[in-house]
């Protein structure tokens, strides 16, 4: 959230404007703060023995409530799905649920090179996934509300550690 890659500074630069400009209504984005990514890559530092990828249980919202979040009271213009954009952002695939072990707060995704003794060390108390598991923000089953993203929006954009434009 805030990062260079995020809605958010654009709809923070747009909202001045009265009208937000959303891909479609139905477009989802997952959240993560800067403090938790940081979290996320010390965990993998500490846990990791070489090639798993490690992903956050983190909350997804649609990109229709964060404009609202910022200024309620614009308008929403539709633009349309630009080329290369996607309407939903996919963290694991099916394709990887083979891989892939369940923490509390994290997912790990092992290398499709490691072999039987690096697999039962790198796996510790992780749960595997069901074969046909997605990790997904328009199918995940944690939401951040309108709120939450307001008081986030409060407090970052008054740090140091939020990118602005």
């Amino acid at each position: 959230m805030g990062s260079r890659g995020s809605v958010i500074p654009f709809f923070l630069k747009q909202q001045s404007q009265r009208v937000f400009t959303i891909t479609d209504k139905a477009m989802t984005r997952f959240m993560i703060s800067l403090d938790e990514a940081v979290k996320l890559v010390l965990l993998a530092f500490a846990d990791s023995l070489g090639g798993e990828i490690y992903i956050s249980k983190i909350p997804s919202m649609k990109v229709l409530d964060i404009a609202k979040s910022i200024n309620p009271k614009n308008k929403i213009k539709i633009i349309g799905v630009r080329p290369g954009e996607k309407l939903h952002e996919m963290m694991i695939s099916n394709e990887d649920a083979h891989l892939t072990y369940e923490y509390k707060n994290y997912y790990k995704v092992l290398s499709t090179l490691a072999d039987a003794r690096f697999i039962k060390k790198a796996i510790k108390k992780g749960k595997k996934v069901s074969k046909d598991f997605e990790y997904s923000s328009n199918t995940n089953t944690k939401w951040m509300e309108i709120k939450e993203l307001r008081k986030w929006i409060q407090a970052y954009t008054k740090s140091s550690d939020f990118y602005k434009f």
